[in-house]
């Protein structure tokens, strides 16, 4: 079975970010995925402190709730990440999943998965395309296949609009691209893991 899983790298829970990555995730499940959503601000994660043992050993030396986060992940056919935009870029709980996740490129885990990104802005024009450039910097640089949202609406994934959940459920495009995405790292997945 083709699994995809979703990370919100929001530090709370119930705001737009959860909003768009599950409605991106509904997507997925409708082409007969399984889907697994991972909340970073529940989770107890440490800074990386450049210790360079993930180099010889392959895992990180730091016991925090990483290690499970990142089994999930490199058991994952295809991620959706989702931030929030701050300050032009990405949340600190998902900057340190990125920087944490080094025991994965030792010998790319993650090549070939497939990856999409989301993110929320306060406007429409709010940082959502910066935030999506460094999610897919991070999936370049652990040789992932990145898609965007397969439409001529956003182009590099889903990109949503709110300050508060109540403007998200009428954010027709922030819907729209992030269910778009979606579907298309399900596709994708499917296609490559299909035998």
């Amino acid at each position: 079975m083709v699994k995809i899983t979703g990370i919100v790298g929001s530090p709370r829970k119930g705001g737009n970010t959860e909003f768009l990555v599950n409605s991106a995730l509904k997507a997925a499940e409708e082409l007969g995925v399984e889907t697994e959503i991972i909340y970073l601000g529940s989770a107890e994660i440490e800074p990386c402190i450049a210790c360079d043992i993930c180099k010889s050993t392959g895992e990180c030396a730091i016991y925090d709730d990483m290690s499970d986060i990142l089994a999930k992940i490199g058991s994952s056919h295809g991620l959706i990440i989702g931030s929030p935009v701050y300050f032009g870029s990405v949340t600190s709980q998902l900057k340190m999943l990125i920087d944490r996740s080094r025991p994965l490129r030792m010998d790319f885990k993650l090549k070939n998965i497939v990856g999409g990104a989301i993110s929320v802005g306060g406007s429409r024009n709010g940082g959502q395309e910066t935030t999506i450039s460094a999610i897919h910097q991070f999936m370049l640089i652990h040789d992932m296949l990145i898609v965007g949202d397969g439409a001529p609406l956003a182009h590099y994934g889903g990109t949503g609009v709110g300050v508060s959940i109540e403007n998200m459920g009428s954010d027709e495009t922030g819907l729209e691209t992030s269910r778009n995405l979606g579907r298309r790292v399900a596709e994708l997945a499917s296609v490559i893991n299909t035998e």
